[in-house]
């Protein structure tokens, strides 16, 4: 007599996944109808600063352009370190909990580092360098969760194994953000100038350090 065993098919699911990648094309298509100008001078900032001398005022960060295109960058950032986990064999790309546990520490931890950085500022009295300058982290970075959403949706949906290529994205991450800080550099010199040891404090204090004490917690976790 044949002895039948059953077996449990586990299907992962990625509806939730597409959902939110979904509403990511959403965000994009809304700004690029309501704001078309700035959006098409947003697309350009891998060439051209245009974008950031012409929306360079303060007022600009708590605007719903930069707000959406932050909470893409959200979104983007966490689908990208939820595949770079994948990669490395530490969590399964299909797991939402896992994804709701990157976007929250994400949210908590940039929320965060900008209320401190305000409060540092104010310390420091370079408040008006300090808005500045978060607004010009905000449009750079972004600018890069807007070109890596493509890459996510391609790599979330097909199977791709090679370290190299993240490894790649991770470096041009870094990129990002040393452009970011030559361009705050080029953009506010006579401003800087006037008080560089507080911004060199400001520096290893608060962009430097942070990201030094995560890059440990999560290769020591």
């Amino acid at each position: 007599m044949l002895a039948i065993q059953l077996q449990e098919r586990i299907i992962e699911s990625k509806d939730w996944a597409t959902i939110l990648f979904v509403l990511c094309v959403g965000i994009i298509a809304v700004n690029k109808t309501i704001s078309s100008v700035r959006f098409n001078e947003f697309i350009r900032l891998a060439y051209s600063d245009k974008y950031t001398k012409i929306y360079k005022d303060s007022s600009n960060l708590m605007s719903g352009f930069t707000v959406s295109m932050f909470v893409l960058q959200l979104f983007s950032f966490s689908f990208f370190t939820l595949l770079v986990l994948n990669q490395f064999d530490k969590a399964e790309k299909t797991n939402g909990i896992v994804y709701i546990q990157i976007f929250t520490f994400l949210t908590v931890f940039i929320l965060s580092k900008f209320l401190i950085e305000k409060i540092v500022a104010t310390a420091f009295k370079i408040e008006e360098f300090n808005e500045q300058f978060n607004l010009l982290k905000v449009n750079y970075r972004a600018y890069f969760g807007f070109i890596l959403l493509p890459v996510n949706i391609i790599l979330f949906y097909n199977s791709f194994d090679s370290k190299l290529f993240f490894w790649i994205l991770l470096v041009a991450l870094f990129v990002i953000n040393i452009t970011t800080y030559i361009v705050a550099l080029k953009l506010y010199q006579n401003l800087l100038m006037r008080k560089i040891f507080y911004f060199i404090l400001y520096l290893c204090t608060l962009e430097i350090a942070p990201y030094y004490f995560i890059y440990n917690w999560f290769t020591k976790n």
